[in-house]
């Protein structure tokens, strides 16, 4: 019995000698067989200027977001606008391969395709809630991915300002007659009911904007909300701030990718982008909502800014000729034709809603 125990012993002790070793080679295998992390870096270019509150500042969470969601797999480094392309250049900065990515906004592409406006938004149109339901719950986001196909590009909501204001004028618009002959930034949509209106429309990117109005070069502006107006300093130049912005009851931006990038991308990376640019709308949503109602204060109270209503012919007028504007781009071809019914139908679709849900709310709320 004596012999037996000492046998074991010995055996057990040989066994637990080698039992680092083995162990130690079975760990060691799958790090040498597991392949090294594939980086692929992208090049973002924007319309904003660097860390423009807001949409700058936007650019950059979202491009931290995709490298950290795609486990570094996809690495965003972003150029403000002019550093690598202007402003205005990023939507054929990355059809031309010069960026992957581009964060901007779709209302500068009314050139290239005419209902490209109406995905950041559209006169007497879409709020923010509205326009996100009907990209992701109606064919929004369809139509939107078949406008830009022949471009090459896949295009994602990314980010959102909220509903704008009406604009910012050397003197107070008190009637219809004080917008003949007058030079205002207004790109996109806005900028053709402007013209109807007696007015001449002026687009140039956001960094060039304050330098115009301190020339004359332009007599007034619209930009977006109270948040980023502010910081581009347009109360140093001039004091009158109208509101409601009928022509940008939302301000979507967007995420521009290169579709051959794109479906190079594995399925795990794409979700990371889209998750980013996803998130990144409801946040900039929540700030931007906030932060105007800070910067509207801060404007009124501290810069003596006089922030008032559009006069009711000025409303009226404009309504009618955002009908007409609208019914002459659905016009212009096929593809704008399908954008235009469809969001004029969501439209249509969600307003009985919003009228019990939140029309009647905000009159019972009385503040």
């Amino acid at each position: 019995m004596r012999k037996q125990r000492n046998f074991s012993r010995r055996a057990l002790l040989k066994g637990a000698a080698a039992a680092p070793v083995a162990a130690t080679a079975t760990l060691a295998a799958p790090h040498v067989a597991r392949a090294e992390k594939q980086v692929r870096e992208l090049k973002m270019v924007t319309s904003w200027p660097k860390n423009l509150p807001g949409p700058g500042v936007s650019a950059e969470i979202l491009a931290r977001d995709i490298t950290r969601l795609s486990g570094g797999r996809l690495k965003v480094k972003v150029h403000a606008a002019g550093e690598l392309v202007g402003g205005l250049a990023v939507f054929d900065a990355v059809q031309n391969g010069t960026a992957e990515l581009a964060h901007t906004a779709s209302l500068f592409w009314g050139g290239k395709m005419p209902a490209a406006a109406l995905f950041t938004a559209g006169p007497f149109g879409l709020t923010p809630l509205e326009h996100r339901a009907w990209l992701e719950n109606g064919d929004g986001q369809k139509l939107w991915d078949a406008l830009y196909a022949d471009f090459g590009i896949k295009p994602l909501m990314c980010g959102n300002t909220g509903p704008s204001m009406g604009g910012w004028f050397r003197n107070p618009v008190k009637s219809l007659d004080d917008l003949k002959g007058l030079k205002m930034r207004m790109p996109g949509l806005g900028g053709a009911i402007l013209s109807r209106l007696g007015g001449t429309p002026v687009s140039m990117p956001p960094g060039e904007i304050q330098p115009a109005l301190q020339s004359g070069a332009i007599d007034a502006t619209e930009f977006l909300g109270p948040f980023s107006d502010m910081a581009l300093g347009f109360y140093k130049v001039v004091k009158n701030y109208h509101y409601p912005a009928w022509h940008e009851p939302n301000g979507a931006g967007e995420l521009l990718v290169s579709k051959k990038v794109w479906d190079a991308l594995s399925d795990d990376e794409k979700r990371a982008i889209e998750v980013a640019c996803s998130a990144e709308a409801a946040r900039s949503l929540a700030e931007h909502t906030w932060r105007n109602a800070e910067a509207l204060r801060t404007l009124k109270q501290k810069h003596g800014v006089n922030v008032l209503p559009w006069p009711a012919d000025v409303v009226s007028a404009a309504r009618k000729a955002a009908d007409e504007v609208l019914a002459e781009l659905a016009g212009k071809d096929a593809m704008s034709g399908k954008v235009v019914r469809s969001w004029l139908a969501a439209r249509d679709h969600l307003a009985p809603w919003n009228d019990v849900a939140l029309r009647a709310f905000f009159d019972a709320r009385g503040a």
